[in-house]
């Protein structure tokens, strides 16, 4: 499955700022080390697309031109550590999704670079695709010299090293174990052992001679990534356990012990999340549009009273728990909800407020980039609450109780009304209380090994492995915020029928009504897995009441798979033939995601 939108949030200038920032500071002499070796390496990955290149152009067999692609991309993966973080949109263009992509401010981003080249080199060779191949291949070369440009002058600093080691081994564990980037060439395991092992390398020039338990880490997660065995029967949990998790502790322990610069920036994943299954490694304000917007413990007692008052709808008998039960994970179990009048249905399924926090946009189309904005379209929205949130703020404002809370909350001098920008930030911050990352897989996660049998645990394997749930469901939070900057939301088109057993597709177009591209017909944002077990029926017109219906319409390919015409689709038409064991085994992992606090 491959991405059709991602929201690119204002977080990405931070990051394109790591790279500018280092032009500005004066070189320490092991980041300078570093430096020269990333120049090398960038030499070597111009090197090989030029040898890419070279094959492309003359006529000869495609194994020979596969084999230059699958060269190329190890020798950018041995970079991927540092051109990810020091230069983001170079390698968005270099490794970025082979779909065109739209933003919230209606740019088109066209798709280039590898997993494109990859899917035409490995798919039936034409006159057109050859054409497309040699217009590809000189804007790669550009590309890869872009980053040769980068590291000649480049002032790197040991902090920001060292935060991009640990966030390559994160990107390795979600999305280097599952053909994430290299569906075609299928070498995500190689890919992942060439990412780390740079790493490793990286990572010498910081510790002592006499401390080998570190490079120790490394080298027995190489190890076990250059293991013989077949994608599917690969164990990503005990990778993940035995070897990923102790490698990025050892990593944030040195990272400590160097007593480096604590420069902070707001992220989804902290900086110093030791794993990514650490109960505090996601930010639930990182997704605020300044800091005063963070939640605090008065701002979210204020806005669970909010969310249970019926005076936020303009008839007065509708709640925001109306439709968001606590007892069902936040949702309402139903298909779809009544609107207002009680006379017709509302557009879409209700989706869980659990982790909503987690995601930078809002909304099955993503038209929300904050809680904030999300609460106020649905305060506003005829069909659910007809409220009119200006009103409102009048309104509690003649409630002393209202009144004490908002001063409490957000204390202000002589306050005479009201904000409604209190409002949405008070109810905002209420769904920001609700992140719970706390189910009985994560305690497996952190080390608990009694918390899922093995039944779960060949779920969590087919998951990330067989059914390729994990390509847009991403470890950990299993939703399509992509890892490991988490600035990004995917939506995907996978062709959900109306109804169970109608054989035409749902009529509601998701995200083209928002961003009117042919590419966006369909596409609807990546939800979480998390909570399934109690958040039924499930897609967003909630035509499929049961996990096991679900686990068959991926089984058969989604909708183009069953035999409707979705010439978008980007989940993949072929069948996933899975066992019945399979599918049960699947389901068990995905109850075991349920919160048990």
């Amino acid at each position: 499955m491959r991405s059709t939108f991602k929201v690119i949030t204002a977080g990405l200038l931070f990051i394109m700022g790591c790279g500018l920032l280092a032009f500005h500071n004066p070189p320490d002499t092991t980041a300078e080390l570093i430096r020269k070796k990333l120049f090398t390496q960038a030499d070597s990955f111009l090197t090989t697309v030029r040898r890419l290149q070279t094959t492309v152009v003359r006529p000869g067999n495609s194994l020979a031109r596969q084999q230059r692609l699958r060269e190329a991309r190890l020798a950018y993966k041995r970079l991927e550590w540092a051109a990810e973080y020091f230069s983001p949109l170079t390698s968005r263009q270099v490794n970025g999704p082979p779909m065109p992509e739209t933003e919230l401010n209606g740019q088109i981003i066209l798709p280039e670079g590898l997993q494109l080249i990859e899917q035409l080199l490995f798919t039936r060779p034409s006159v057109s695709s050859q054409k497309q191949l040699t217009i590809l291949l000189a804007k790669l070369m550009v590309n890869a010299d872009e980053y040769r440009h980068y590291f000649i002058h480049a002032h790197l600093q040991d902090w920001q090293i060292m935060d991009a080691i640990k966030l390559e081994v994160f990107r390795v564990e979600a999305l280097g174990l599952n053909d994430f980037d290299d569906p075609f060439a299928r070498q995500c395991f190689k890919e992942s052992a060439a990412a780390l092992n740079s790493a490793q390398e990286v990572t010498l020039h910081y510790v002592q001679e006499d401390d080998s338990h570190l490079q120790g880490c490394f080298t027995r997660a190489i190890r076990y990534l250059t293991n013989p065995v077949t994608f599917d029967r690969f164990d990503r949990a005990a990778f993940l356990t035995a070897y990923a998790n102790p490698l990025t502790r050892e990593l944030t322990s040195l990272h400590q012990q160097l007593k480096l610069p604590d420069i902070r920036y707001n992220r989804l994943l902290n900086q110093d999340a030791a794993t990514l299954f650490n109960s505090n490694a996601f930010n639930r304000n990182a997704y605020i549009n300044a800091p005063e917007d963070s939640a605090t413990e008065q701002k979210i007692a204020l806005g669970k009273k909010l969310f249970f008052d019926t005076r936020l709808s303009g008839t007065m008998t509708r709640s925001c728990a109306s439709c968001h039960q606590p007892d069902k994970a936040f949702t309402d179990g139903l298909a779809k909800n009544l609107d207002i009048s009680g006379k017709k249905t509302i557009l879409r399924n209700t989706p869980t407020l659990i982790n909503a926090a987690l995601q930078p946009a809002q909304f099955y189309d993503l038209r929300a980039a904050s809680l904030e904005t999300q609460v106020k379209d649905v305060i506003n929205n005829r069909d659910e609450m007809h409220g009119d949130i200006q009103l409102l703020s009048q309104n509690i404002w003649r409630d002393k109780t209202y009144r004490d809370l908002f001063t409490n909350a957000f204390p202000a001098k002589s306050r005479t009304a009201i904000d409604t920008a209190e409002i949405m930030n008070a109810l905002a911050s209420y769904i920001r209380s609700l992140t719970a990352l706390n189910s009985r897989f994560d305690e497996y996660m952190r080390g608990n090994q009694k918390m899922l049998d093995q039944t779960e645990i060949n779920g969590f394997n087919l998951f990330m492995g067989k059914a390729r749930c994990s390509t847009c469901h991403y470890l950990p939070l299993f939703n399509g915020t992509l890892p490991p900057r988490y600035m990004q939301m995917d939506a995907e088109v996978i062709g959900v029928p109306k109804t169970k057993t109608s054989k035409i597709i749902d009529p509601d177009r998701g995200l083209f009504n928002i961003q009117p591209m042919e590419f966006n017909r369909y596409a609807f944002k990546v939800t979480t897995v998390r909570n399934t077990t109690e958040t039924a029926p499930y897609m967003h017109n909630g035509t499929y009441k049961t996990l096991e219906d679900v686990i068959d319409f991926y089984d058969q390919g989604g909708g183009a798979g069953m035999g409707l015409k979705i010439p978008n689709q980007t989940l993949s038409p072929d069948h996933l033939q899975l066992t019945s064991k399979e599918k049960k085994d699947l389901i068990a992992f995905i109850k075991a995601l349920s919160n048990h606090q």
